[in-house]
C-alpha cells in the first residue's frame, strides 16, 4: 500500500520520500528508473484513481513533519534522473537550494511531464519560485494546487 523511495531534497541530501502505491509492484522489473508518462500502463486501476485525485501524494506530509520537505517547492526527484538532468540542463541544481515540496509552481503552470525537455520547461518555474520564494507565492500556489486536484488538471 506504501512505498518509500529515494529522491534528491535541499542542497542535494536524499532522503526516502514515502507514497501510495499506484503502480504494479513490477513496475522497474529491470531494476533500472523509467519516466512516468501521462497514460502509463503500468499504473493500477486504484492507482489511477489515487494519481487522479493527488491522493498518492498525501504521505509525503510525513516527509514535511520529519522537516525533509515542505508543502511548497520544487518537486523532489529520484536521484538517477537528477544526475541525469544536471548533466543536461544547465542550472538544475539550484532547484536543490532550498527544500523540495508536496506542490510547487511548476507542478499549478505546468502539464505533467516525462522527458528531458519537459523537465527544462519545468525547471524554468522552479528557478522562478527559487528566486521568488515568499508566502505569498506560498498562498498562490496552495490555492491553485486545490484547482488542480478539483479538476483533475495536469493529472497523470
Amino acid at each position: 500500500m506504501f512505498y518509500r523511495q529515494e529522491r534528491v531534497g535541499a542542497n542535494s541530501r536524499v532522503f526516502k520520500v514515502t507514497k501510495f502505491r499506484s503502480m504494479r509492484t513490477d513496475a522497474e522489473k529491470d531494476g533500472k528508473p523509467v519516466w512516468a508518462t501521462a497514460q502509463d500502463s503500468r499504473v493500477t486501476r486504484v492507482g489511477n484513481i489515487i494519481r487522479k485525485t493527488r491522493i498518492d501524494e498525501l504521505p509525503q506530509l510525513f516527509n514535511v513533519l520529519k522537516g525533509e520537505m515542505s508543502l511548497v517547492g520544487p518537486r523532489p526527484e529520484r536521484p538517477y534522473f537528477v544526475e541525469q538532468l544536471t548533466q543536461e540542463i544547465p542550472y538544475y541544481a539550484v532547484r536543490h537550494s532550498i527544500k523540495p515540496g508536496v506542490t510547487g509552481w511548476a507542478q499549478v503552470k505546468y502539464q505533467y511531464g516525462s522527458t528531458v525537455e519537459d523537465s527544462a520547461e519545468k525547471l524554468q518555474y522552479d528557478l522562478y519560485y527559487v528566486k521568488n520564494h515568499s508566502l505569498f507565492l506560498d498562498f498562490v500556489i496552495l490555492f491553485e494546487t486545490v484547482g488542480v486536484v478539483l479538476t483533475g488538471k495536469g493529472a497523470r
